[in-house]
């Protein structure tokens, strides 16, 4: 996540200066052993709870709609000793919404719906008393996601509701909503599948939901986007990266954001759809910030616990002016998940999505955040669920957070976490050049010194002796234990998408050179399918941005976080104008999952059964599989990558070849046959072959 920095007029009220002695009680307060569930209903009674243990007194106010009007009822809540409020609703409440208010230093709070709320209406303000047993779709009881055999056998294709279906050349009805990736048969102008016959087609494992839970800027009574100050902005889109309620679906993604049902069917119906396509599901998850501080149902409910706070470094009129939020995040806030109730929400949150909506993974938003102890325990239960869940998240933050750095689950200390990955961007910049500067290429584009960070991505930053750290770009050691604990992409939703990027820096590489339309379309069509045949190759878990498969671009534009359509909506006429690196990206992705070499899982096996060639040339890297003592049925597999403008030879141990990958082709039965002891690797392009 990349958005711009959002500062907060915080009040003084709600955020006033924390001392240690308060942070340590905070940290000190009751919380219930169980599961915490904040509305239970039955046809005879509901019970409504609210864990608030610093509140004096704690009432539920009961409506007849989702927004406006004034309460019907409103009923005091009795305190129990684990610090919850709770009252028993005799009667068929079904239908009623409710918000809670809780009463601190004499003064009550703002209405909240929970901090657990899993039923809200419009912009997530009220909770509803409902059956959730009424929002399963036909055959729920029957879902069940694909079958697979570990995070070796994962294809990650990351994507964006809107993105997908929203353009007219989509053939979806339901455009922008989560019921897009339930229609079957959709197709462009020109009869190309779209949509989730396209993924099907594809061959991707796992789709990767951006932001889907109920989030904040996009005010749902219009569809139009809310400035972090509440302003009202020309653009209906987000990313969602703004965390309101996070326990039920976003609303703008439903037909209708103010029924409650609405929004859990369909995401519902979305999962199972997907499943019967063969499709797992993966959420993106922000436990680490809040859209809004002040007006969060976190601040509302216990103000100031669930969140980090460090010293202010100006002092006003020679006094200090005391605590303020810390904001690892760069959205004017970081949560605070070693805290004893906010490592609990994480945890039974994460749990819910799996249980109630079949969700198989999740990607954790900026999760350098997070402590260590905090995600080890997500993944531990979430196993326990389902062996096979995948989760993975950005080993960084916006800046420091207010916690010590070895004690967070940043990049560095992906060692300890388990089963958890965490995106290579060594691998990513290596490829397509530095973050901070746009213009920058590196190895796509020829410039050589990019070898390394390269090599360090293939073996997925695990220890290996074919790798010279001290030439990588950012780490200088490897981080993971096993190649599965690394992400291996070159493009995702956050900064210039690689198409992008490519074009800028084929153009600053060759700016005496004039290149025509043609010839910068032809370098980028061959570097982007150099750069996918890297990624899914790499022993890494491979990971797809939406529409790279279709040279996918966005005018240029790096952080369009809440762009218009104009800018994110895939053209899915770029299907038809770019058919052939679509083909070129399916035929990797079936040669990676029909050969376990490409994938061996096991950071001893990587060590023992991939070498790399010794080669002269720059911008070059190659290397060879021992695939038979994997089980792969190719038993000596060579791969070479090749940026440069021109040929290169390769040596290659002296045999019969079966050349699968080469120029810009693919073709698992073969596209020719030959007698090597080198190989010539064609310019800015891979080669694959077989023994």
């Amino acid at each position: 996540m990349k958005q711009t920095i959002i500062t907060l007029m915080l009040s003084a009220t709600l955020l006033s200066p924390l001392s240690d002695t308060h942070a340590q009680g905070l940290k000190e307060l009751p919380f219930p052993v169980g599961p915490v569930t904040e509305m239970t209903y039955s046809a005879t009674a509901t019970r409504l709870s609210l864990w608030s243990p610093v509140a004096e007194e704690v009432r539920v106010n009961l409506y007849n709609s989702d927004l406006g009007g004034k309460p019907v009822e409103v009923v005091p809540l009795k305190r129990g000793n684990d610090g919850t409020w709770s009252v028993r609703l005799k009667g068929d409440r079904k239908g009623i919404f409710y918000t809670f208010q809780v009463k601190t230093n004499g003064k009550w709070l703002e209405e909240t719906p929970g901090i657990f709320a899993k039923t809200v209406g419009t912009n997530g303000q009220r909770a509803m008393i409902m059956s959730l047993s009424d929002t399963n779709p036909e055959g729920w009881d029957k879902d069940k996601s694909p079958e697979m055999n570990g995070i070796t056998d994962v294809v990650l294709y990351e994507m964006h509701h809107r993105d997908f279906s929203v353009d007219a050349s989509s053939g979806i009805k339901n455009k922008g909503k989560f019921l897009a990736l339930t229609e079957k048969g959709t197709q462009n102008p020109k009869g190309y599948s779209t949509g989730i016959d396209h993924l099907r087609e594809l061959g991707v494992t796992h789709v990767h939901l951006l932001p889907s839970y109920d989030f904040g800027s996009i005010d749902e009574r219009t569809g139009k986007s809310v400035g972090g100050g509440g302003r009202d902005q020309v653009t209906y889109y987000n990313w969602g990266y703004d965390p309101v309620n996070y326990n039920c679906p976003e609303g703008s993604y439903s037909t209708n954001p103010s029924d409650p049902a609405a929004r859990i069917k369909e995401f519902k119906e979305m999962v199972m759809a997907m499943h019967k396509a063969g499709l797992r599901v993966v959420m993106d998850v922000v436990y680490n910030h809040v859209f809004d501080l002040a007006q969060s149902n976190f601040q509302r409910v216990v103000p100031d616990y669930f969140f980090r706070w460090q010293d202010e470094s100006k002092a006003e009129a020679g006094k200090s002016v005391g605590k303020i939020p810390a904001n690892g995040s760069g959205c004017g806030n970081e949560t605070a998940s070693e805290m004893p109730m906010m490592r609990k929400y994480m945890v039974e949150s994460v749990l819910y999505w799996m249980r109630e909506y079949h969700v198989d993974g999740f990607r954790f938003d900026l999760m350098g955040i997070h402590d260590i102890e905090t995600m080890n325990a997500i993944r531990e239960a979430a196993q326990a669920v389902d062996p096979n869940v995948v989760i993975y998240g950005e080993g960084w933050a916006a800046s420091a957070p207010a916690y010590p750095e070895d004690k967070l689950a940043m990049k560095a200390n992906t060692s300890r976490l388990g089963g958890i990955a965490a995106f290579g961007d060594e691998l990513r910049d290596g490829l397509r050049g530095s973050w901070s500067n746009n213009d920058e290429g590196a190895f796509l584009v020829g410039n050589a010194g990019n070898e390394e960070s390269v090599k360090f991505g293939i073996v997925g930053a695990i220890q290996h002796p074919g790798v010279d750290y001290s030439k990588v770009n950012y780490s200088k050691a490897p981080w993971a234990l096993q190649p599965t604990q690394m992400i291996s992409y070159v493009s995702c939703h956050d900064d210039m998408c690689v198409a992008d990027r490519l074009k800028v820096t084929l153009l600053t590489k060759n700016k005496k050179k004039n290149l025509t339309d043609a010839q910068l379309l032809q370098q980028q069509t061959a570097l982007m399918k150099l750069a996918e045949t890297v990624t899914l190759t790499s022993q890494g878990v491979p990971f797809i941005w939406c529409g790279d498969e279709i040279m996918r671009d966005r005018k240029g534009v790096h952080n369009c976080y809440a762009s218009p359509d104009s800018i994110n909506a895939i053209d899915w006429n770029g299907k038809t104008e770019n058919i052939d690196l679509f083909n070129y990206i399916k035929g990797v992705i079936s040669i990676r999952k029909a050969h376990p070499a490409f994938r061996m899982g096991c950071a001893e096996r990587v060590r023992e059964n991939l070498a790399f060639i010794p080669v002269k040339q720059k911008n070059v890297v190659a290397f060879t599989l021992n695939g038979s003592a994997v089980g792969d049925t190719w038993n000596d597999i060579v791969v070479v990558f090749n940026s440069n403008l021109r040929p290169v030879s390769i040596p290659v141990e002296q045999g019969n070849y079966t050349i699968v990958v080469e120029n810009g082709k693919v073709n698992l039965e073969g596209i020719r046959s030959a007698r090597l002891k080198t190989v010539k690797v064609a310019p800015q392009s891979a080669t694959i072959m077989f023994r």
